[in-house]
Protein backbone atom coordinates (compact mmCIF):
# COMPACT_ATOMS: atom_id res chain seq x y z
CA UNK A 1 0.00 0.00 0.00
CA UNK A 2 2.77 2.28 0.57
CA UNK A 3 4.30 2.10 -2.71
CA UNK A 4 0.95 2.04 -4.12
CA UNK A 5 0.24 5.73 -1.91
CA UNK A 6 3.76 6.90 -3.03
CA UNK A 7 2.96 5.92 -6.79
CA UNK A 8 -0.10 7.91 -6.43
CA UNK A 9 1.06 11.01 -5.22
CA UNK A 10 3.94 11.22 -7.85
CA UNK A 11 1.12 10.82 -10.43
CA UNK A 12 -0.88 13.69 -8.48
CA UNK A 13 -3.90 10.90 -8.58
CA UNK A 14 -6.12 9.86 -5.35
CA UNK A 15 -4.91 6.43 -4.39
CA UNK A 16 -8.80 4.94 -4.82
CA UNK A 17 -7.84 5.98 -8.88
CA UNK A 18 -5.19 4.76 -9.24
CA UNK A 19 -5.78 1.27 -7.71
CA UNK A 20 -9.12 1.14 -10.31
CA UNK A 21 -7.10 1.61 -12.97
CA UNK A 22 -4.51 -1.15 -11.85
CA UNK A 23 -6.98 -3.39 -11.18
CA UNK A 24 -8.53 -2.66 -14.57
CA UNK A 25 -5.39 -3.65 -16.20
CA UNK A 26 -4.61 -6.75 -14.32
CA UNK A 27 -8.07 -7.92 -15.85
CA UNK A 28 -7.31 -7.21 -19.40
CA UNK A 29 -4.03 -9.14 -18.83
CA UNK A 30 -2.17 -6.33 -19.07
CA UNK A 31 1.48 -5.98 -17.25
CA UNK A 32 3.84 -3.18 -16.51
CA UNK A 33 6.89 -2.65 -18.47
CA UNK A 34 10.32 -3.89 -17.51
CA UNK A 35 11.78 -0.33 -17.40
CA UNK A 36 9.75 2.29 -15.09
CA UNK A 37 11.47 5.87 -15.69
CA UNK A 38 12.54 7.56 -11.97
CA UNK A 39 10.39 9.93 -11.64
CA UNK A 40 12.89 12.28 -10.22
CA UNK A 41 15.68 11.58 -12.79
CA UNK A 42 16.41 14.39 -15.07
CA UNK A 43 15.02 12.99 -18.25
CA UNK A 44 11.86 13.00 -16.75
CA UNK A 45 11.96 16.18 -15.04
CA UNK A 46 12.96 17.95 -18.74
CA UNK A 47 9.59 16.56 -20.21
CA UNK A 48 7.73 17.57 -16.83
CA UNK A 49 9.55 21.20 -17.41
CA UNK A 50 8.56 20.77 -21.48
CA UNK A 51 4.82 19.76 -20.97
CA UNK A 52 4.16 22.39 -18.31
CA UNK A 53 6.04 25.29 -20.71
CA UNK A 54 3.42 24.52 -23.43
CA UNK A 55 0.48 24.74 -21.07
CA UNK A 56 1.70 27.84 -19.54
CA UNK A 57 1.98 29.42 -23.09
CA UNK A 58 -1.67 28.15 -24.30
CA UNK A 59 -2.65 29.68 -21.68
CA UNK A 60 -1.27 32.84 -21.48
CA UNK A 61 -1.80 33.22 -25.62
CA UNK A 62 -4.77 34.69 -25.24
CA UNK A 63 -3.53 37.36 -22.68
CA UNK A 64 -0.97 37.88 -24.42
CA UNK A 65 -2.58 38.98 -27.09
CA UNK A 66 -4.92 41.51 -25.75
CA UNK A 67 -1.43 43.17 -23.70
CA UNK A 68 0.68 43.31 -27.18
CA UNK A 69 -3.08 45.58 -28.48
CA UNK A 70 -2.05 47.41 -25.53
CA UNK A 71 1.64 47.79 -25.18
CA UNK A 72 3.03 47.43 -29.26
CA UNK A 73 0.39 48.49 -31.11
CA UNK A 74 -1.17 51.57 -29.09
CA UNK A 75 2.01 51.83 -27.15
CA UNK A 76 0.22 52.89 -23.54
CA UNK A 77 3.21 53.30 -20.66
CA UNK A 78 0.90 50.46 -17.94
CA UNK A 79 -1.55 48.11 -18.44
CA UNK A 80 -5.09 50.42 -18.45
CA UNK A 81 -7.05 47.33 -16.40
CA UNK A 82 -4.87 47.53 -13.59
CA UNK A 83 -5.16 51.67 -13.43
CA UNK A 84 -5.48 52.78 -9.66
CA UNK A 85 -8.29 54.79 -8.82
CA UNK A 86 -6.76 58.63 -8.63
CA UNK A 87 -6.27 59.83 -5.49
CA UNK A 88 -8.73 62.84 -5.77
CA UNK A 89 -11.85 60.42 -5.80
CA UNK A 90 -10.86 59.00 -2.82
CA UNK A 91 -9.80 62.24 -1.05
CA UNK A 92 -12.58 62.70 1.80
CA UNK A 93 -11.07 65.93 3.49
CA UNK A 94 -10.75 67.75 0.10
CA UNK A 95 -14.60 66.70 -0.62
CA UNK A 96 -15.98 67.51 2.63
CA UNK A 97 -14.45 71.01 3.62
CA UNK A 98 -14.68 72.68 -0.18
CA UNK A 99 -17.21 71.15 -2.29
CA UNK A 100 -20.90 69.27 -2.03
CA UNK A 101 -19.13 66.25 -3.40
CA UNK A 102 -17.33 64.74 -6.67
CA UNK A 103 -19.92 65.13 -9.73
CA UNK A 104 -20.58 61.92 -11.53
CA UNK A 105 -22.10 62.07 -15.23
CA UNK A 106 -22.76 59.07 -16.93
CA UNK A 107 -22.69 58.58 -20.55
CA UNK A 108 -23.98 55.53 -22.75
CA UNK A 109 -26.47 55.28 -25.43
CA UNK A 110 -25.64 57.82 -27.86
CA UNK A 111 -26.22 55.72 -30.73
CA UNK A 112 -23.97 57.68 -32.93
CA UNK A 113 -24.66 56.81 -36.73
CA UNK A 114 -28.19 55.90 -35.65
CA UNK A 115 -31.35 58.05 -37.83
CA UNK A 116 -34.54 58.85 -35.95
CA UNK A 117 -36.90 60.10 -38.53
CA UNK A 118 -39.61 62.32 -36.80
CA UNK A 119 -42.27 61.63 -39.33
CA UNK A 120 -42.79 57.47 -37.76
CA UNK A 121 -42.78 58.83 -34.26
CA UNK A 122 -45.29 61.75 -34.39
CA UNK A 123 -42.70 64.29 -34.64
CA UNK A 124 -41.58 64.09 -30.99
CA UNK A 125 -38.00 63.55 -31.58
CA UNK A 126 -35.64 63.47 -34.58
CA UNK A 127 -31.96 62.41 -34.67
CA UNK A 128 -28.85 62.40 -37.13
CA UNK A 129 -24.91 62.73 -37.03
CA UNK A 130 -25.36 66.76 -36.52
CA UNK A 131 -28.39 66.55 -33.89
CA UNK A 132 -25.98 63.80 -32.31
CA UNK A 133 -22.63 66.30 -32.08
CA UNK A 134 -24.74 69.06 -30.96
CA UNK A 135 -26.33 67.20 -28.30
CA UNK A 136 -22.77 65.77 -27.18
CA UNK A 137 -21.63 69.57 -26.44
CA UNK A 138 -24.82 69.86 -24.70
CA UNK A 139 -24.13 67.25 -22.26
CA UNK A 140 -20.72 68.92 -21.43
CA UNK A 141 -22.04 72.63 -21.35
CA UNK A 142 -25.26 71.69 -19.52
CA UNK A 143 -23.36 69.61 -16.82
CA UNK A 144 -21.57 72.51 -16.02
CA UNK A 145 -24.49 74.97 -15.92
CA UNK A 146 -26.12 72.71 -13.53
CA UNK A 147 -23.20 72.43 -11.08
CA UNK A 148 -22.40 75.96 -11.36
CA UNK A 149 -26.05 76.72 -10.56
CA UNK A 150 -25.51 74.23 -7.35
CA UNK A 151 -21.71 75.79 -6.50
CA UNK A 152 -20.88 78.75 -7.87
CA UNK A 153 -17.46 79.08 -6.26
CA UNK A 154 -17.19 75.34 -9.05
CA UNK A 155 -14.21 74.08 -6.26
CA UNK A 156 -15.57 70.69 -7.33
CA UNK A 157 -12.05 68.32 -6.93
CA UNK A 158 -13.16 66.53 -10.26
CA UNK A 159 -15.39 65.09 -12.22
CA UNK A 160 -16.46 61.20 -12.48
CA UNK A 161 -17.46 60.68 -16.20
CA UNK A 162 -18.88 57.07 -16.94
CA UNK A 163 -18.67 55.87 -20.75
CA UNK A 164 -21.40 53.03 -20.25
CA UNK A 165 -21.51 51.98 -23.58
CA UNK A 166 -23.71 52.09 -26.73
CA UNK A 167 -21.83 54.95 -27.83
CA UNK A 168 -22.43 53.88 -31.37
CA UNK A 169 -25.27 52.15 -32.86
CA UNK A 170 -23.42 49.51 -35.19
CA UNK A 171 -24.51 48.36 -38.12
CA UNK A 172 -25.21 44.68 -37.05
CA UNK A 173 -28.46 44.62 -37.67
CA UNK A 174 -30.27 44.79 -40.94
CA UNK A 175 -32.12 47.57 -40.26
CA UNK A 176 -29.46 49.79 -38.89
CA UNK A 177 -27.15 48.83 -42.07
CA UNK A 178 -30.50 50.60 -44.13
CA UNK A 179 -30.70 53.39 -41.51
CA UNK A 180 -27.88 54.33 -40.31
CA UNK A 181 -26.38 57.44 -41.71
CA UNK A 182 -22.69 56.73 -41.93
CA UNK A 183 -20.67 53.15 -41.55
CA UNK A 184 -19.10 52.23 -38.24
CA UNK A 185 -15.42 52.98 -38.95
CA UNK A 186 -16.45 57.03 -40.20
CA UNK A 187 -19.04 56.91 -36.97
CA UNK A 188 -16.11 55.90 -34.91
CA UNK A 189 -14.03 58.65 -35.96
CA UNK A 190 -16.07 61.54 -34.95
CA UNK A 191 -17.29 59.46 -31.76
CA UNK A 192 -13.39 59.69 -30.83
CA UNK A 193 -13.27 63.97 -31.49
CA UNK A 194 -16.46 64.54 -29.65
CA UNK A 195 -15.67 62.53 -26.61
CA UNK A 196 -12.06 64.09 -26.91
CA UNK A 197 -13.51 67.53 -27.14
CA UNK A 198 -15.93 66.53 -24.05
CA UNK A 199 -13.16 65.53 -21.96
CA UNK A 200 -10.98 68.70 -22.69
CA UNK A 201 -13.74 70.68 -21.99
CA UNK A 202 -14.34 68.86 -19.02
CA UNK A 203 -10.86 68.41 -17.96
CA UNK A 204 -10.15 72.77 -18.32
CA UNK A 205 -13.25 73.26 -15.89
CA UNK A 206 -12.89 70.56 -13.43
CA UNK A 207 -8.89 70.33 -13.19
CA UNK A 208 -9.78 66.42 -13.26
CA UNK A 209 -11.17 63.46 -14.84
CA UNK A 210 -11.23 60.22 -14.19
CA UNK A 211 -13.33 57.76 -16.55
CA UNK A 212 -14.73 54.36 -15.62
CA UNK A 213 -15.23 52.66 -19.08
CA UNK A 214 -17.47 49.82 -20.13
CA UNK A 215 -18.48 48.10 -23.74
CA UNK A 216 -22.42 48.01 -24.56
CA UNK A 217 -23.93 45.38 -27.27
CA UNK A 218 -24.42 47.57 -29.73
CA UNK A 219 -20.55 48.16 -31.19
CA UNK A 220 -19.93 44.60 -31.64
CA UNK A 221 -18.19 43.08 -34.03
CA UNK A 222 -19.70 39.26 -34.18
CA UNK A 223 -22.84 38.72 -34.63
CA UNK A 224 -23.90 37.41 -30.93
CA UNK A 225 -22.31 39.30 -28.20
CA UNK A 226 -19.34 37.17 -26.53
CA UNK A 227 -19.16 36.28 -23.54
CA UNK A 228 -15.45 35.79 -23.30
CA UNK A 229 -13.46 38.36 -25.09
CA UNK A 230 -16.01 40.05 -25.58
CA UNK A 231 -13.88 43.62 -25.29
CA UNK A 232 -11.81 41.94 -27.84
CA UNK A 233 -14.39 42.02 -30.18
CA UNK A 234 -15.60 45.68 -29.12
CA UNK A 235 -14.97 49.02 -31.21
CA UNK A 236 -16.02 51.01 -27.87
CA UNK A 237 -13.07 49.09 -26.16
CA UNK A 238 -10.64 50.08 -28.64
CA UNK A 239 -12.31 53.20 -28.91
CA UNK A 240 -11.48 53.84 -25.20
CA UNK A 241 -7.81 52.97 -25.57
CA UNK A 242 -7.36 55.45 -28.20
CA UNK A 243 -8.50 57.82 -25.95
CA UNK A 244 -6.53 56.30 -23.24
CA UNK A 245 -3.33 56.54 -25.57
CA UNK A 246 -4.33 60.11 -26.60
CA UNK A 247 -4.28 61.07 -22.95
CA UNK A 248 -1.47 59.05 -21.55
CA UNK A 249 0.98 61.83 -20.64
CA UNK A 250 -1.68 64.42 -18.91
CA UNK A 251 -1.85 62.68 -15.42
CA UNK A 252 -5.17 64.96 -14.88
CA UNK A 253 -6.84 62.55 -16.84
CA UNK A 254 -7.57 58.84 -15.77
CA UNK A 255 -9.37 55.99 -17.17
CA UNK A 256 -10.25 52.57 -15.82
CA UNK A 257 -10.94 50.11 -18.39
CA UNK A 258 -11.37 46.15 -17.48
CA UNK A 259 -12.00 43.68 -19.90
CA UNK A 260 -14.98 42.47 -18.26
CA UNK A 261 -18.59 43.71 -18.09
CA UNK A 262 -18.08 45.64 -15.22
CA UNK A 263 -16.01 48.81 -14.25
CA UNK A 264 -15.83 48.50 -9.89
CA UNK A 265 -14.17 51.66 -8.75
CA UNK A 266 -15.14 53.85 -5.34
CA UNK A 267 -15.43 57.54 -5.01
CA UNK A 268 -14.51 58.14 -0.82
CA UNK A 269 -15.89 54.89 0.34
CA UNK A 270 -18.90 54.91 -1.56
CA UNK A 271 -18.73 51.65 -4.24
CA UNK A 272 -20.00 52.01 -7.58
CA UNK A 273 -20.04 49.53 -10.24
CA UNK A 274 -20.54 50.45 -14.08
CA UNK A 275 -22.11 47.83 -16.31
CA UNK A 276 -24.16 48.25 -19.30
CA UNK A 277 -27.20 46.49 -18.19
CA UNK A 278 -27.47 44.34 -21.83
CA UNK A 279 -27.27 40.69 -19.56
CA UNK A 280 -30.83 41.99 -18.05
CA UNK A 281 -33.39 40.55 -19.97
CA UNK A 282 -37.40 40.37 -19.47
CA UNK A 283 -39.73 42.10 -18.08
CA UNK A 284 -43.75 42.96 -19.33
CA UNK A 285 -46.07 45.93 -20.40
CA UNK A 286 -46.65 47.01 -16.87
CA UNK A 287 -43.67 46.95 -14.32
CA UNK A 288 -41.55 47.43 -17.79
CA UNK A 289 -37.49 47.72 -16.58
CA UNK A 290 -37.35 47.66 -13.31
CA UNK A 291 -38.52 43.84 -12.94
CA UNK A 292 -35.43 42.38 -14.86
CA UNK A 293 -32.72 45.16 -13.74
CA UNK A 294 -33.54 44.45 -10.11
CA UNK A 295 -33.91 40.98 -10.33
CA UNK A 296 -30.39 41.08 -12.04
CA UNK A 297 -28.93 43.08 -9.16
CA UNK A 298 -29.96 40.98 -7.01
CA UNK A 299 -28.18 38.10 -8.60
CA UNK A 300 -25.21 40.87 -9.41
CA UNK A 301 -24.82 41.77 -5.74
CA UNK A 302 -25.13 37.66 -4.45
CA UNK A 303 -22.13 37.10 -6.77
CA UNK A 304 -19.91 39.78 -5.72
CA UNK A 305 -20.49 39.42 -2.46
CA UNK A 306 -18.93 36.09 -2.57
CA UNK A 307 -15.49 37.50 -4.48
CA UNK A 308 -15.21 40.24 -2.58
CA UNK A 309 -16.67 43.13 -4.90
CA UNK A 310 -19.55 44.62 -2.67
CA UNK A 311 -20.78 47.79 -4.17
CA UNK A 312 -23.30 50.21 -2.85
CA UNK A 313 -25.00 51.33 -6.57
CA UNK A 314 -25.22 49.41 -9.93
CA UNK A 315 -25.33 52.06 -12.46
CA UNK A 316 -26.14 50.76 -16.09
CA UNK A 317 -27.59 52.19 -19.49
CA UNK A 318 -28.89 49.81 -22.02
CA UNK A 319 -32.90 50.68 -21.68
CA UNK A 320 -32.95 54.41 -22.70
CA UNK A 321 -34.93 55.16 -19.29
CA UNK A 322 -33.55 57.58 -16.36
CA UNK A 323 -34.69 56.24 -13.54
CA UNK A 324 -32.86 56.68 -10.48
CA UNK A 325 -33.15 54.94 -6.93
CA UNK A 326 -31.33 54.98 -3.81
CA UNK A 327 -28.95 51.78 -5.03
CA UNK A 328 -29.23 51.59 -8.63
CA UNK A 329 -28.99 54.04 -11.75
CA UNK A 330 -30.33 53.81 -14.68
CA UNK A 331 -29.32 56.43 -17.69
CA UNK A 332 -31.30 57.65 -20.27
CA UNK A 333 -29.97 58.38 -23.70
CA UNK A 334 -28.45 61.13 -25.82
CA UNK A 335 -30.79 59.35 -28.98
CA UNK A 336 -34.06 59.89 -27.38
CA UNK A 337 -37.40 58.48 -28.55
CA UNK A 338 -36.70 56.21 -31.54
CA UNK A 339 -38.89 53.83 -33.74
CA UNK A 340 -38.43 50.71 -31.68
CA UNK A 341 -39.35 52.60 -28.57
CA UNK A 342 -42.48 54.14 -30.06
CA UNK A 343 -43.83 50.60 -31.84
CA UNK A 344 -43.38 48.94 -28.89
CA UNK A 345 -45.70 51.53 -26.98
CA UNK A 346 -42.71 52.20 -24.44
CA UNK A 347 -43.23 55.79 -22.81
CA UNK A 348 -41.62 58.92 -23.88
CA UNK A 349 -38.68 59.88 -22.61
CA UNK A 350 -36.71 63.36 -23.26
CA UNK A 351 -32.81 62.58 -24.34
CA UNK A 352 -30.80 63.08 -20.87
CA UNK A 353 -28.08 61.77 -19.15
CA UNK A 354 -26.88 60.81 -15.51
CA UNK A 355 -25.62 63.41 -12.89
CA UNK A 356 -25.52 63.08 -9.21
CA UNK A 357 -22.80 64.57 -6.79
CA UNK A 358 -21.41 62.15 -4.35
CA UNK A 359 -20.46 63.09 -0.72
CA UNK A 360 -18.50 61.73 1.53
CA UNK A 361 -20.17 61.65 4.82
CA UNK A 362 -23.79 61.41 3.00
CA UNK A 363 -22.98 59.25 -0.42
CA UNK A 364 -25.49 60.35 -3.37
CA UNK A 365 -26.58 64.02 -2.78
CA UNK A 366 -28.35 65.90 -5.49
CA UNK A 367 -29.74 64.20 -8.37
CA UNK A 368 -29.41 66.08 -11.73
CA UNK A 369 -30.62 64.70 -14.95
CA UNK A 370 -28.81 66.44 -17.54
CA UNK A 371 -31.74 66.57 -20.62
CA UNK A 372 -30.36 67.66 -24.40
CA UNK A 373 -33.07 68.20 -26.70
CA UNK A 374 -32.72 71.23 -28.06
CA UNK A 375 -36.78 71.44 -28.85
CA UNK A 376 -39.88 71.80 -26.75
CA UNK A 377 -42.01 68.52 -25.73
CA UNK A 378 -44.90 68.84 -28.65
CA UNK A 379 -47.85 70.01 -26.89
CA UNK A 380 -51.01 67.62 -27.09
CA UNK A 381 -53.60 68.30 -29.83
CA UNK A 382 -56.25 66.65 -31.27
CA UNK A 383 -55.29 64.51 -34.36
CA UNK A 384 -58.60 65.78 -36.21
CA UNK A 385 -60.32 69.31 -35.60
CA UNK A 386 -64.15 70.32 -36.66
CA UNK A 387 -65.29 73.92 -37.07
CA UNK A 388 -68.88 73.92 -35.31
Amino acid sequence: FATRLEAARSLNLPVSTLTHRVNEATRQGLRPSAHIDDLSSVPHLKMRVKRLEAELKLAGRERLEHEVIKHKILKLESAITDADIPKWVLNEKRGRNTSPGVPNLTLSDWHFGETIDPSQIGGVNSYTMAIAVARARRVGERTIRLLTILNPQFNYPGIVINLGGDLVNGNLREESTATNEENIMPVILTLYEQIGALIEMMVEKFGRVFLPCVTGNHGRNTIKTWSSDRHATSFEWLLYNLLAKRYAHDSRITFLIPNGVDANYRVFDYRFCLSHGDAFRGGDGVIGVLGPVVRGDYKKRARNSQINMEYDTLIIGHFHQYIHLSKLIINGSLCGYNSYAYNNNFPFEQPCQALFLNHPKHGITFRMPVYVSDREPKPYSTWVSVKS
